[in-house]
C-alpha cells in the first residue's frame, strides 16, 4: 500500500515584480508550511495580490521564485488537484445553476459529479445548488468560489479575501473551515483586510507594505507587553533595570526620558526605580495584538507604488483556467 506524499508548501523567494516603472512586488521572501493557516496582510496596493496572482501562475516574476512542493504552479502534474485557489468569486456565468458551474470545474480536474454535492452541502449552498447565479448573493457567490476550491480536496489552499460578502456567522464558518484545513496537514495562505479575524485564525502572519516584507512570524508572538516608563533620570533607571533585571529584560530608548521595556513588569520597574531613588513620571504597560502592529509597521515608509491596474493584471477568465 503507497503512503501517500506528505502536503507540498509554499516557498517565495527574492520574488519581484514590476510593471513598466513600477516595482509592486520587491524581494519577497516567506514560506507557507503544511499544518498551518498563514495570514498574508498588508495595506491597498502592498503587492498582496499580485504576489498571490505569481503563485498561482497568473503574472509572471521579474526576479525569483513562487513555488508549490518546489515547482511553478504551471509544471504541477495536476494543478487543479494540487492547489484549491479563491482569487476573486465573479468569474461565473450568470445563466448557470450553482451546480452547473461545479461541474464544469469537476470535469476538467477529474472529479465525479457526487464530489459537486459534497462541496456544496460544505458551503451551506445545497439549498441553492439549481438557481441560476444570476440571483446569488455576493455572500453565496463568495461561498460557491469557496466551494470550487475545495473540490478536489487539494492540500493547498489559496485565498484573497474570502471574507467578502460573509455576514458574521459566514465568517464563523469560514474560520472553522481553515482551521480544520490546517488540522488535516493541509497549506493555507489567506489574505484579509479583517485583522481582527485574522488573529483568531492564523498561525502564522507575513505582513507587506511597499511589495516588501516588513513582519514574518508567529501570530502568538504578536501579543506581547511592554512597558513605557518615563523618569527625571532615564539613563540611571536603564542601567538599574538592566542590573536587577539581567538577561530577562530588553530596554529600548522611546524617545525623551522614555525607555520602552520588555520581559520585566511594571511594577517590578517601579519597585527598581524605588530602591535606586529615581523619580518616574509615567509607567504605562502596553500591549500589541495584531492590528496595533500592523499599522505600527505600515503607517510610515516611502510613498507606496500602486498595485497594477486592471489592464496591467492577467484578465480574471484565467483564474478559472488556472486551477482546472
Amino acid at each position: 500500500m503507497s503512503v501517500p506524499p506528505p502536503p507540498p508548501e509554499i516557498t517565495v523567494r527574492d520574488l519581484s515584480k514590476r510593471f513598466g516603472r513600477r516595482r509592486v512586488v520587491d524581494g519577497l521572501s516567506f514560506t507557507v508550511r503544511p499544518g498551518r493557516v498563514t495570514g498574508f496582510l498588508g495595506p491597498n496596493g502592498a503587492g498582496k495580490t499580485t504576489t498571490l496572482r505569481m503563485l498561482l501562475g497568473l503574472v509572471t516574476p521579474t526576479q525569483g521564485s513562487a513555488l508549490i512542493g518546489g515547482r511553478r504552479y504551471p509544471d504541477l502534474d495536476s494543478p487543479g488537484r494540487a492547489v484549491g485557489a479563491l482569487l476573486e468569486a465573479n468569474g461565473f456565468h450568470p445563466g448557470r445553476s450553482g451546480r452547473d458551474h461545479l461541474r464544469t470545474y469537476a470535469g476538467a480536474a477529474g472529479v465525479p459529479d457526487t464530489r459537486v454535492d459534497e462541496v456544496l452541502e460544505r458551503v451551506g449552498l445545497a439549498p441553492a445548488a439549481r438557481q441560476h447565479v444570476r440571483g446569488y448573493s455576493l455572500g453565496m457567490r463568495q461561498r460557491l468560489g469557496i466551494a470550487a476550491a475545495l473540490l478536489a480536496d487539494p492540500p493547498v489552499l489559496v485565498c484573497d479575501e474570502p471574507t467578502n460578502g460573509l455576514d458574521p456567522e459566514g465568517i464563523r464558518w469560514l474560520r472553522g473551515l481553515l482551521r480544520e484545513r490546517a488540522a488535516r496537514g493541509h497549506a493555507v495562505l489567506v489574505s484579509s483586510h479583517l485583522l481582527a479575524e485574522m488573529q483568531q485564525i492564523v498561525d502564522t502572519v507575513v505582513i507587506v507594505d511597499h511589495g516588501r516584507l516588513v513582519y514574518d512570524g508567529e501570530v502568538g508572538a504578536v501579543d506581547s507587553a511592554r512597558v513605557r516608563v518615563a523618569s527625571l533620570d532615564a539613563a540611571g533607571l536603564r542601567a538599574a533595570v538592566a542590573a536587577r533585571a539581567g538577561e530577562t529584560a530588553t530596554i529600548e530608548h522611546g524617545g525623551d526620558d522614555t525607555l520602552i521595556v520588555s520581559g520585566v513588569g511594571a511594577e517590578q520597574i517601579g519597585r527598581i526605580a524605588l530602591s535606586a531613588g529615581i523619580v518616574i513620571t509615567q509607567l504605562v504597560t502596553e500591549t500589541d495584538d495584531l492590528e496595533a502592529l500592523f499599522f505600527r509597521l505600515t503607517e510610515s515608509g516611502p510613498p507606496g507604488e500602486p498595485e497594477p491596474a486592471a489592464a496591467d493584471r492577467a484578465p480574471a477568465g484565467l483564474v478559472e483556467r488556472a486551477s482546472r
